[in-house]
C-alpha cells in the first residue's frame, strides 16, 4: 500500500476541500491505479463541488491527456497515408490513360491509301510477322501464288547486291506469279531498307506507266524499247475472283490511284508477297552446330528448308532456291516446270574447270522444281551433310558444293526425286555484257535479256551498274522509279 498525507489547513477550510486537495497528491504517488481506470474507459474530466467556494476545481489524469494526443496523432497519420495512396493511384491511372491514348491508332478505311514506311536510316524498321508469328512481311502480295522463290543471303552480301537482285527479279516478270522469300543468316536494318526501297520503286514503275498511258498528249512509242512490260502484272476480273488470299500476313484491302481517269485496285494487279526469315527462326537449335565449330550459311540453309517447305507445302506447286550472292534472275525460269511432276527437280551445271573436260559440276546455288521434289532434295541434302561431317577427319573443311555433287550422284538417296540435270551451263554476266556491246554497235534493238533467265555474277570485279545502265535505264519510264537512271 502507498501512503498519503494531508497538510495542515487553515481554520476556515472545510473537510471537503482538504479531501480534494489530498486526492491530487494520491494521484501523483499512485498513477498505476489511474492508468488501469483510463484503459477501461474513455478519458473524462471529473469535477467536484466545493462547499466553501462557487468555482469548480477539475480533477483530471495526465495519462488521459497523452492518450488523447496519441489518438489524435495516429488519426492524422492514417489520414495522411490515405491521401498519399489516393494521389499515387490517381497518378498511375493518368499515366496509363496517356499511354493508351498515345499508342491508339484508328482503323484505316477500306479506300484509304497505304503509306510506305518512312526510310529513316537512323531507325530500325518494324515489320509485321510473315507467318505464324515468325519472319518479316516487307510487302503483302495481291493474291495467292503457285510459285515460291527462296533466296538465301550469305554473310558477305552487300546492300547494293541485294538491291540489284531484287530489282532485276521484279523487272523479269516472274514476281507477277511468285512470292519472294529471303533467308538471312542474321537480320540487318540496312538490308531491310534496301528491300523496302526496291519494293517502292517497283510500285512507282507501274504507277508511272499507267499515269503516262492515260495522258492523251503522251507518245506511246517512247516505251517500245523499254525492257519492262507492266501489263504482265495486270489480271482479269475473272482470274482475280479465282485467286485466293496470300498466306503471308493479315488480310487487307487497299486501293491506289493510277491516274486521273483510271483507278486500279491492287487486287486487280498480280504481284507476289515479299517476306524475310532469319535462320534462327527456322532452325532455332542450330542443328549442325554440334558437328561444326562454325556453320556457314551455305550449309545451314539446308537445315532451314525442311521446316520452311513443310509449313507451306500445301500452298505452292513450284519452288526455286537461289543464291543471291552468285546469281541474278532475269527471266521466268519456273516456266520450265509447267508440264513436270511435283517430284521433278531441275539442276543446271557449271562450266568445266579444265578445257576438253567432259565432267561438269552440278550447280547447288540454283535449284528449281516441284514443291514435293525440292522438299525431298533438301531433306536428303541435310542427311548427306550430317553423314559427311561425322565421317570426315577435318570437319570444317567440308564443301557444300562437293557434298551436293555427291548427293546428286547417289541414286539411292534421291530415288523418290525425279532429277533432271540440264546439259547447258549457266551463262555468266560477262558474256551478257558482251552481247549487249555487240548489239549496240550493230544498231540493232532486237536484243532480249529474257533469253537468259538466270546468269552467274562471275567475275566480282565486273561493274554490274553497267548492266543496269544498258538494261534498266532503257526508257523515260525507268527514270521515274530509279534515281540512278
Amino acid at each position: 500500500m502507498g501512503m498519503g498525507f494531508t497538510p495542515k489547513s487553515k481554520a476556515n477550510n472545510t473537510n471537503n476541500s482538504s479531501e480534494n486537495w489530498g486526492m491530487g497528491f494520491l494521484f501523483i504517488f499512485f498513477p498505476e491505479e489511474e492508468e488501469e481506470e483510463e484503459e477501461k474507459k474513455k478519458p473524462t474530466f471529473s469535477f467536484t463541488n466545493s462547499s466553501s467556494s462557487s468555482s469548480l476545481l477539475p480533477s483530471f489524469s495526465f495519462k488521459s491527456i497523452n492518450a488523447i494526443r496519441n489518438r489524435s496523432t495516429s488519426s492524422h497519420l492514417i489520414s495522411k497515408a490515405q491521401s498519399t495512396i489516393s494521389i499515387c493511384v490517381l497518378l498511375i491511372f493518368i499515366t496509363l490513360l496517356l499511354f493508351t491514348l498515345s499508342t491508339f491508332e484508328p482503323n484505316n478505311s477500306l479506300n484509304q491509301k497505304r503509306k510506305p514506311p518512312i526510310l529513316n536510316f537512323q531507325e530500325k524498321l518494324i515489320f509485321a510477322p510473315a507467318l505464324q508469328g515468325m519472319g518479316s512481311l516487307y510487302r503483302r502480295g495481291t493474291r495467292a501464288m503457285n510459285d515460291l522463290i527462296v533466296a538465301h543471303v550469305i554473310e558477305s552480301v552487300t546492300e547494293i547486291e541485294l538491291k540489284m537482285f531484287l530489282r532485276l527479279l521484279h523487272r523479269s516478270g516472274i514476281t507477277s506469279k511468285s512470292d519472294i522469300l529471303f533467308l538471312f543468316s542474321s537480320k540487318s536494318s540496312s538490308l531491310d531498307h534496301a528491300i523496302v526501297e526496291e519494293n517502292n520503286s517497283f510500285l512507282k514503275l507501274i504507277n508511272g506507266y499507267y499515269k503516262y498511258i492515260n495522258n492523251s498528249s503522251s507518245d506511246p512509242t517512247r516505251f517500245v524499247n523499254s525492257t519492262f512490260d507492266p501489263t504482265q502484272f495486270v489480271i482479269s476480273s475473272k482470274k482475280e475472283k479465282e485467286s485466293g488470299e496470300p498466306i503471308w500476313g493479315k488480310k487487307i484491302r487497299v486501293y491506289e490511284d493510277f491516274g486521273n481517269s483510271t483507278e486500279l485496285s491492287l487486287t486487280q494487279l498480280s504481284y507476289g508477297s515479299v517476306v524475310g526469315f532469319d535462320t534462327g527462326e527456322l532452325d532455332p537449335e542450330n542443328s549442325l552446330s554440334g558437328f561444326l565449330d562454325h556453320v556457314p550459311m551455305s550449309l545451314r540453309r539446308w537445315a532451314c528448308y525442311p521446316m520452311l517447305l513443310g509449313r507451306v507445302r500445301r500452298n505452292y506447286k513450284h519452288v526455286l532456291l537461289v543464291d543471291l550472292k552468285e546469281y541474278l534472275v532475269l527471266g521466268d525460269s519456273l516456266s520450265q516446270l509447267k508440264n513436270r511432276s511435283p517430284e521433278s527437280v531441275i539442276l543446271t551445271t557449271l562450266p568445266a574447270r579444265k578445257k576438253n573436260s567432259e565432267k561438269k559440276s552440278v550447280n547447288s546455288g540454283f535449284v528449281l522444281g516441284g514443291a514435293r521434289g525440292v522438299r525431298r532434295l533438301a531433306n536428303a541434302m541435310l542427311t548427306e551433310i550430317v553423314r559427311a561431317i561425322t565421317q570426315h577427319k577435318k570437319r570444317n573443311m567440308v564443301s557444300e558444293s562437293t557434298l551436293f555433287n555427291q548427293l546428286v550422284a547417289n541414286e539411292f538417296m534421291l530415288k523418290n526425286v525425279n532429277l533432271i540435270v540440264s546439259s547447258e551451263s549457266t551463262h555468266e554476266l560477262s558474256s551478257l555484257t558482251g552481247l549487249m556491246n555487240s548489239n549496240s554497235k550493230s544498231g540493232s534493238s532486237s536484243f532480249s535479256i529474257s533469253k537468259f533467265p538466270i546468269v552467274r555474277r562471275g567475275n566480282s570485279n565486273l561493274d554490274i551498274s553497267y548492266v543496269f545502265k544498258k538494261y534498266l535505264c532503257s526508257s523515260p519510264l525507268d527514270s521515274i522509279a530509279y534515281s540512278n537512271c
